[in-house]
């Protein structure tokens, strides 16, 4: 039969993209859909099996079920579903600065500390669903992509440094954490120094390059969130047991008369106090942070709606204020005014109980077992956004394995340098939570819900005063966390 059509090649696919949209063009066009390959003999074959005949009028009988010949969709395999999204977002939250917050309890009192962790969540929470909201509107894939709709190409640059910035100091943060349990610091003995003596491992730096290697480098290569799933759910347990056998320690001690009075208010009595006081708020807005990977979790949920993420997100925030509620109270209940900015390293004494060597073992190496898992859930939006700054228009990473595994080691190279020159989990967690983390946790939500709330989707009453609260809130936060940083570092040097 005559056509003015040329054949296809045998076993080509055809990529089908999206049109692009005239009316929203912040969010660049984006190819979603592949065709299987197709094999022109063995189709020719099944028809002629079915009896019909190869000749010239078989394109004129043509007539089959689409059916069975399915689009392939890239990623089209079964999402993940509540429980998965859930401890993929759990383990975006539960990190490093959960260590951090039995220091910020000793600060604030029991009593502040108590509703600043409650009221943090529940506001991070209504930022997080605004967040998914406008990102469906705009049908953006990304943080970034979300941030450009609302607020143009500029914004969305600023709040991907803020993203990389913020994910590398977290976990810049893990691997001294990991330095510290296992090769000890100044004023406190490494698990290896316990239990072997004196060693190799006494090199701090070589440790935790040999971590990377052989433990993290593995796990973050992987190049879909929803394969960490499993580890995720694993890296929740390991933070449960933490909790448990916190609380259970600091409930033996109270019922034995061994832990002194706690304090439940802040104190106001001194300068440092009052500092210290300037510079824990910003570390509690830290500890909700996980809004650069709710596109990615969204996006690989199975059957994606903001309704289900919004679940997803409400049961995440329910599971977060009650770890980190019980591990702040129990961490000061048990080290009072001696609790440490990083209160695993409060675990290498005597902790006035029965069988105190072996909690203190489980307590401290099951929670480096949790940052093991932790680190690649945070590493895989720090390589995406890197990649859609410094890539931009290229592939994704899912089809380019070399630029995923080249941006993978240059990533862990950096962060392991990094380790090496912090010298505390504090230093770093007071300054990303006074700028990038109340960026990204607060500000951009709030700004991006404000603006296109103009437009169609517009917003309530309430979550216009809410937005507007988040935004004058955080901007508040962010100044006054940034003069306590410099206040306190000029009178250390003092």
């Amino acid at each position: 039969m005559d056509s003015n059509y040329s054949a296809i090649p045998k076993n080509s696919y055809l990529e089908l993209q999206a049109r692009y949209d005239s009316e929203n063009p912040a969010v660049p066009p984006k190819s979603h859909v592949k065709l299987s390959s197709f094999d022109e003999e063995s189709f020719l074959d099944s028809k002629n099996l079915n009896g019909q005949d190869g000749g010239d009028d078989f394109d004129d009988n043509l007539d089959f079920d689409i059916a069975s010949y399915p689009l392939i969709v890239e990623g089209s395999k079964q999402g993940s579903g509540i429980s998965g999204a859930v401890f993929n977002l759990t383990t975006s939250i539960i990190g490093a600065g959960i260590m951090a917050l039995p220091a910020t309890m000793k600060v604030l009192g029991v009593v502040w500390g108590f509703i600043l962790i409650i009221l943090m969540g529940i506001l991070s929470e209504i930022s997080v669903e605004l967040l998914v909201r406008f990102s469906v509107s705009c049908k953006a894939s990304s943080y970034g992509e979300v941030v450009q709709c609302a607020l143009g190409r500029p914004a969305r640059i600023l709040s991907e440094i803020c993203i990389i910035v913020n994910n590398a100091g977290v976990l810049v943060v893990y691997l001294i954490i990991m330095g510290d349990v296992m090769s000890g610091s100044l004023h406190h003995m490494g698990v290896f120094d316990q239990w072997l003596g004196h060693g190799v491992w006494d090199h701090r730096m070589l440790l935790i390059f040999a971590t990377v290697v052989v433990f993290l480098a593995p796990l973050c290569a992987l190049d879909k969130i929803d394969s960490l799933s499993l580890t995720s759910a694993a890296s929740v347990a390991l933070a449960v047991v933490f909790v448990v056998v916190a609380c259970g320690i600091a409930f033996i001690k109270l019922v034995e008369g061994k832990i002194e009075s706690p304090r439940m208010t802040p104190d106001f009595e001194s300068t440092k106090a009052i500092l210290d006081l300037l510079v824990v708020i910003p570390i509690m807005t830290n500890a909700y942070v996980c809004h650069f990977n709710v596109q990615p979790i969204y996006n690989e949920l199975e059957g994606p709606s903001p309704q289900k993420m919004n679940r997803v997100g409400r049961i995440t925030t329910v599971l977060c204020v009650v770890i980190y509620s019980l591990t702040a109270i129990a961490g000061y209940l048990l080290f009072g005014k001696d609790t440490e900015s990083d209160i695993l390293t409060n675990f290498d004494k005597d902790l006035g109980i029965r069988f105190s060597s072996a909690l203190n073992y489980i307590v401290r190496v099951g929670y480096i077992f949790h940052l093991l898992l932790v680190f690649p859930v945070v590493h895989f939006s720090l390589r995406q956004t890197v990649d859609a700054l410094v890539f931009e228009g290229s592939p994704p990473l899912t089809e380019s394995r070399k630029r995923c595994f080249i941006l993978t080691l240059v990533l862990l190279g950096l962060i392991y340098l990094g380790s090496t020159v912090i010298p505390n989990i504090w230093t770093a967690f007071k300054f990303t939570g006074a700028t990038t983390a109340v960026s990204l946790g607060f500000i951009f939500p709030s700004l991006i819900a404000l603006k296109l709330g103009q437009k169609g989707d517009g917003l309530s009453l309430v979550e216009k005063t809410l937005s507007w609260l988040m935004l004058i809130m955080a901007i508040a936060v962010s100044i006054v966390g940034i003069i306590g940083n410099v206040y306190s570092l000029r009178s250390k040097s003092e």
